[in-house]
């Protein structure tokens, strides 16, 4: 049985978030990355069929924090993609260039976009799911 949300749109608590609307989850030695349901609709206003292009690194690829892994894009717009951690991209989610529509029915699990092994145990500093919510509650404003 799958979860049910709440009627707001709850982020989940396990993973961390950033200003720039990624997401990074703990999985044992690495990281899953993946863009947040907030992003994805500024992307493409609930219509999953506005996703035209997912641009993603080659496993082996080193990244610093911040930098640039990809870029998405819509009918609407482009956004870079930019990395929470630093670290070695150990895999990439080859569904989603092919399926863009599974980050939008679901960027919680199976729309992960890279794997990466941090170069760090410590995550950096990055926004709980309720900081975040915060976050995008006063940028409404």
């Amino acid at each position: 049985m799958s979860q049910k949300s709440s009627a707001r749109s709850a982020r989940p608590d396990d993973r961390r978030y950033t200003e720039s609307h990624e997401w990074v989850k703990p999985d044992g030695d690495t990281v899953l990355v993946g863009i947040t349901d907030f992003a994805i609709n500024e992307l493409c206003n609930g219509n999953e069929g506005d996703l035209v292009y997912c641009d993603l690194p080659e496993a082996g690829r080193a990244l610093d924090q911040g930098e640039t892994f990809g870029e998405i894009e819509s009918v609407k717009a482009v956004s870079d993609l930019y990395a929470p951690v630093a670290g070695e991209v150990v895999e990439t989610n080859a569904a989603i260039e092919d399926h863009l529509e599974i980050l939008s029915k679901d960027p919680w699990n199976q729309g992960w976009l890279v794997r990466i092994r941090p170069n760090s145990k410590d995550l950096p500093k990055l926004m709980d799911a309720a900081s975040y919510e915060q976050f995008l509650a006063e940028k409404k404003h």
